[in-house]
């Protein structure tokens, strides 16, 4: 049994602390030192908000995801990350902001539950907070991902797409020539008009019951999750 939290940075120091540090080892297991995603400026910035994947106590996590809200005097981590590379990133946000833009990023799961499917649980649950329809949404309209090749499709399926015009195809050589990313978009985050049929119901169930226990099917097996995904004074 895992336990799905979400909260805003502020309201949480020591999980961002406990956060930062599993994203970092994940990090270093690759052979990574430096992503733009992992600098810990974000856990001072409210308008940053995270879900972590914990065991059922609370006292390990074991992964998580961050949802970063653009705004007129920060960028996202997804600019900062190719900005220098292909500068269309930036126009691009700067009018997806206009109706509410964020980026999911940090997405990560420690090796104790690598292969159980966590990160699709992580997916769903950070698609259904953004949104602009409903109360306890992020209200963002338009949510980018700049990911690994291995997980285009997980991606793909919660209706995200692959920004083609920009870099190479969508593909650049970050963080290392040899470790591509692939840039997506998700366009319409209430509608998700792009989702297939199983990750839209999912979505929209936990936008209806942010607060939930179900049975989660991955690859190894069931998995039971208890999600907690209404953030306070949101």
């Amino acid at each position: 049994m895992i336990r799905l939290k979400a909260f805003r940075t502020t309201q949480n120091q020591e999980a961002c602390e406990r956060f930062a540090h599993g994203h970092e080892q994940i990090l270093r297991d690759f052979g990574v030192e430096k992503v733009t995603s992992a600098d810990r400026s974000w856990m001072f910035n409210p308008d940053v908000y995270v879900i972590t994947v914990e065991n059922e106590s609370g006292s390990k996590i074991y992964g998580g995801s961050r949802i970063h809200v653009a705004t007129d005097n920060q960028k996202l981590p997804v600019q900062d990350a190719i900005g220098e590379m292909d500068s269309g990133i930036h126009d691009m946000v700067k009018q997806d902001a206009k109706a509410g833009a964020g980026e999911m990023c940090a997405l990560w799961n420690a090796k104790e539950i690598r292969g159980s499917g966590v990160s699709v649980v992580l997916t769903k649950a950070s698609v259904a907070k953004a949104g602009v329809e409903i109360a306890n949404l992020l209200k963002i309209k338009t949510l980018w991902v700049l990911c690994a090749p291995y997980t285009v499709g997980m991606v793909e399926r919660a209706g995200f797409k692959v920004v083609k015009s920009l870099g190479k195809d969508g593909q650049f050589p970050y963080p290392r020539p040899d470790l591509p990313a692939t840039i997506l978009r998700l366009d319409d985050t209430d509608a998700l008009k792009t989702a297939d049929e199983e990750n839209k119901s999912a979505i929209f169930d936990l936008r209806k019951t942010p607060v939930q226990n179900k049975v989660e099917f991955g690859p190894n097996g069931e998995i039971i999750v208890d999600y907690d995904l209404y953030i306070e004074d949101l």
